[in-house]
């Protein structure tokens, strides 16, 4: 049967998602839980794999097992052999035609800064501290230019390997609460350090060195080597996957 689990996950004591043979990985942990409770070897396909220092909130994962489980046994068994900074929120069968990346429809980030003139102990791995004072109604001025369907090239690492640099942004949205301003935008999928580069891109504007229209150049150049400084990591979390009604996942909470 296939099996499919929501994973919330603290990144920044990870080398990402990726199995790697010589690095603790996301997925690394993930295989090795849940291969316990199955009692056979898991290989764990997922929604969207995330750098180092990305964390997880809503991100999306299948198996396929031979084990016959109740949900309570793979959500409890599963977090038992986790550690503390990886944890499963919900299971459900799936029917076989589930694909946990391909079956997606869309995805939601969120980048978080931290906006202040001191730097945090307790956000350190959890937001990106700028102490420059940025402008995020300038901020979100540029980032209306990149809302629609694009070409970003602009906006992908020299190395994403994706066939075609073309996605469709349905939300970019730019809000400030008191020291700490999110970026959160949603896609129908997303190129390799994308939201990392726009991220870059808006704080570039919102400490006024780029002017708000600079956002739409970087998009027209269609050019990686001018699209600007990628942002951190520690600051971009997957909130969520959006899948067809058919299969009847859980929704992420909007956290």
């Amino acid at each position: 049967m296939r099996i499919a689990m929501g994973i919330e996950y603290d990144g920044s004591s990870f080398h990402g998602w990726q199995v790697q043979d010589n690095a603790d990985t996301v997925q690394n942990r993930l295989e090795q839980a849940i291969s316990a409770v199955a009692d056979h070897p898991v290989r764990v396909h997922c929604a969207g794999r995330t750098d180092a220092g990305v964390h997880g909130l809503g991100q999306v994962i299948h198996f396929d097992t031979t084990a016959l489980r109740p949900t309570r046994s793979w959500i409890l068994g599963s977090n038992v052999n986790l550690p503390e900074q990886i944890n499963v929120t919900w299971a459900k069968q799936v029917p076989e035609s589930f694909h946990a990346r391909f079956s997606a429809r869309s995805r939601r980030y969120r980048y978080l800064i931290l906006n202040r003139m001191t730097r945090s102990a307790i956000w350190r791995d959890r937001a990106v501290w700028v102490h420059r004072p940025l402008d995020a109604a300038n901020m979100q001025q540029a980032a209306d230019h990149l809302i629609g369907t694009h070409d970003f090239s602009s906006y992908r690492a020299l190395g994403c390997q994706a066939k075609s640099p073309v996605r469709t942004l349905t939300q970019l949205r730019v809000e400030r609460a008191k020291e700490r301003i999110s970026i959160e935008v949603t896609a129908d999928g997303f190129l390799h350090h994308m939201v990392r580069n726009i991220a870059g891109v808006l704080i570039t504007i919102g400490k006024g060195e780029r002017p708000v229209g600079w956002s739409r150049e970087v998009l027209e150049y269609r050019d990686r080597t001018l699209g600007g400084v990628t942002a951190p990591p520690q600051g971009l979390y997957l909130l969520g996957v959006g899948y067809p009604e058919e299969f009847d996942l859980p929704n992420n909470p909007d956290l």
